[in-house]
C-alpha cells in the first residue's frame, strides 16, 4: 500500500511581539501515515535551552476534544543543536479526526501559548 504523505510544513511566524519571550516555538511538522492507519509526526522546534533546568521537554499530539494521541518526551537539553527536529511514530488518530494541534512543552513556562494545528489526508 503506498503511503499517504500529508506535509504539513508551517513555518510559524513567531516574533517577539507575538511569541512569548523564552517559550518553545514550533517551527514546523510533517505528517506521514503508514500502511497500517497510523502516523508518523517529524516535528520541529526551536528553543534557547539553556541546560538541564531549562530545555525543551516534549512536545503532543492533540485531538480537536483535547484527548492526547501521543507524546514525544525530550531527555536532554539541545542547546548546540537550534532548531532541532524528533519524530513519533506509532500515532493512532481516531476515525473522522481530520485534523490535530500540536504543542509544546518547556521546563521553565510549560506549555507554549502557541500551537501548530495540522491537517490529516484521509
Amino acid at each position: 500500500m503506498i503511503l499517504s504523505l500529508v506535509t504539513a510544513t508551517a513555518i510559524a511566524l513567531l516574533t517577539a511581539s507575538v511569541a512569548t519571550a523564552g517559550e518553545v516555538e514550533i517551527a514546523a511538522a510533517a505528517v506521514r501515515q503508514g500502511a497500517d492507519g497510523a502516523y508518523r509526526f517529524s516535528v520541529t522546534l526551536r528553543h534557547a535551552d539553556t541546560g538541564w533546568d531549562h530545555y525543551a521537554d516534549k512536545w503532543d499530539i492533540v485531538a480537536p476534544d483535547g484527548t492526547v494521541l501521543g507524546t514525544r518526551v525530550l531527555l536532554h537539553p539541545h542547546e548546540n543543536e537550534q532548531p532541532f527536529t524528533r519524530s513519533l511514530s506509532g500515532v493512532r488518530v481516531p476515525k473522522g479526526v481530520k485534523r490535530v494541534s500540536i504543542r509544546a512543552h518547556d521546563k521553565v513556562h510549560g506549555y507554549a501559548e502557541r500551537t501548530l494545528t495540522v491537517e490529516l489526508s484521509p
